[in-house]
């Protein structure tokens, strides 16, 4: 019979019951008092969010293992949950001005985001196959109701019905797969299938294949892309900004961390599947996006682009490709993060506009708003010296330097064709004649367009400590 849980067994889960208690308090205090408690609510989840992320920081030095080697707390997970926190935090602070005014104050919601960010922490510490099935669904089934929560409006009724039932077969699709990859190995740990997976053989490789579909699901890469779209058009505008941001880290941390721990034996076999997955996400990102008018839409078609060039890094299959997708990510939530903060803020009398020509004339109207698009777009496009240059220069690097030129390539190829849609933003704004001006930015979107904006803008003065650490959590993986 095992012993009871220690001390130094639970410590690496600190920041995971942290989160999971103070939901649990939370839950009781919006229960049992009216609707005047949601403002403390939210206050006090985007208080436990930050916290969790200190805690993490906090955590000693080293490889941190629980739970016979089932839960790991390295510098990789380190790296990735500090940027769960940032966009879990940020996903709940903008959503407070949008909730007073369409009148949609629950506090259910920032409930739902703590218990999603704590099944992304989960995630990304998992080293086994239960344990990242676990922090999968803990992480997913929060999604599937926020993204509904708008319980009078049809199109977010049906954004959360299409999500949850696509997201019921991925989770089905990643199950089968692991069973193949637990029969043909003997085992669900990372370690033990690494040792197991160069005698695999085809049975192997057919869970290989599953697994993957569950994972380009979760980060909404082709062929699995389908639900998007439609899920960030219909999902109310601060759940979509949260979907574009926390969980696509989460999932990559997923994707990454299994793929080069579990398989590095067959590398050649799941780089093939890596690079097509990555050649048809950024080819579809940068090309479907082009007839989009609705700005959701749009971001949607971004953000399956920005996931196909993320994935180059992973094609690669070494430490600086792992580098490159840590410092995509980084950078690409703080793109996305900016962007929703403007969307958020595209408010009149009438209410919420979602249109792209309703951005007419910003430059005129509101001209910082329109600066900090404008370079948010930019860095999204590619364009030196912002941040999304270095974020893409990284994953190129690292694909030329495994010998992927093809890849590396068509991925230039996709971002000069996906800059065009953010130049036809640019020209909106700044040469079209001016519509009627938004209401006042609230304070809470001005300061993460601001944070985001700037971020990006300055990030080419200082990028080391950002490197830096991408580096140091990559090579916890090798």
């Amino acid at each position: 019979m095992n012993a009871a849980p220690t001390v130094s067994t639970l410590l690496p889960l600190a920041p995971e019951l942290v989160l999971g208690l103070g939901a649990m308090l939370l839950l009781l205090l919006g229960a049992y008092r009216d609707e005047r408690i949601v403002r403390v609510v939210d206050g006090a989840a985007i208080l436990l969010i930050v916290a969790a992320g200190v805690i993490v920081c906090l955590l000693p030095a080293g490889k941190l293992v629980s739970f016979n080697g089932s839960f790991v707390v390295d510098n990789f997970a380190r790296f990735l949950k500090v940027l769960a926190v940032i966009g879990s935090a940020a996903a709940i602070a903008m959503s407070l001005d949008f909730a007073r005014q369409e009148h949609q104050q629950r506090f259910e919601y920032a409930v739902l985001i703590v218990l999603s960010t704590l099944g992304m922490f989960m995630l990304i510490s998992a080293a086994d196959l239960i344990a990242l099935y676990l922090g999968l669904e803990l992480m997913s089934l929060p999604l599937y109701v926020v993204a509904a929560s708008h319980r009078d409006n049809l199109r977010s009724t049906e954004a959360g019905l299409k999500y949850f039932v696509l997201g019921a077969l991925s989770s089905g699709m990643l199950l089968y797969g692991a069973s193949l990859v637990y029969g043909f190995t003997g085992t669900v740990s990372f370690s033990g299938i690494a040792q197991a997976a160069p005698q695999g053989g085809i049975g192997l490789i057919f869970g290989l294949v599953f697994l993957f579909a569950g994972f380009c699901f979760k980060v909404s890469a082709v062929p699995f892309h389908m639900w998007t779209p439609d899920v960030y058009e219909g999902a109310p505008t601060p759940v979509t900004g949260f979907f574009a941001a926390a969980p696509k880290v989460a999932g990559m941390a997923m994707f990454v961390r299994a793929t080069v721990v579990a398989f590095p034996g067959i590398t050649s076999q799941w780089q093939q599947i890596v690079v097509f997955v990555a050649i048809a996400s950024m080819l579809l990102g940068s090309f479907a996006a082009i007839g989009q008018r609705n700005i959701k839409r749009l971001m949607a078609y971004s953000s399956i682009g920005h996931m196909g060039f993320a994935l180059v890094g992973l094609a690669a299959g070494t430490a600086e490709g792992v580098q490159g997708v840590l410092v995509y990510m980084a950078i690409y939530i703080t793109m996305t993060l900016g962007t929703f903060a403007v969307i958020l803020s595209m408010r009149r009398s009438t209410g919420m506009v979602e249109s792209i020509d309703q951005l007419a004339g910003l430059s005129r109207t509101n001209p910082t708003m329109a600066f900090f698009l404008a370079m948010l777009l930019f860095s999204m496009a590619g364009v030196p010296p912002l941040a999304g240059f270095f974020a893409k220069l990284f994953v190129f690097l690292a694909a030329i330097k495994a010998g992927l030129y093809v890849l590396a390539v068509i991925g230039v190829l996709a971002s000069v064709i996906g800059a065009y849609y953010y130049l036809a933003i640019i020209k909106v704004m700044y040469f079209d004649d001016a519509a009627e001006g938004f209401q006042a930015m609230p304070v809470e979107l001005k300061v993460v367009l601001a944070v985001c904006g700037l971020f990006n803008v300055l990030f080419f003065l200082h990028p080391g400590p950002l490197v830096g650490a991408a580096s140091a959590a990559a090579r916890s993986l090798f």
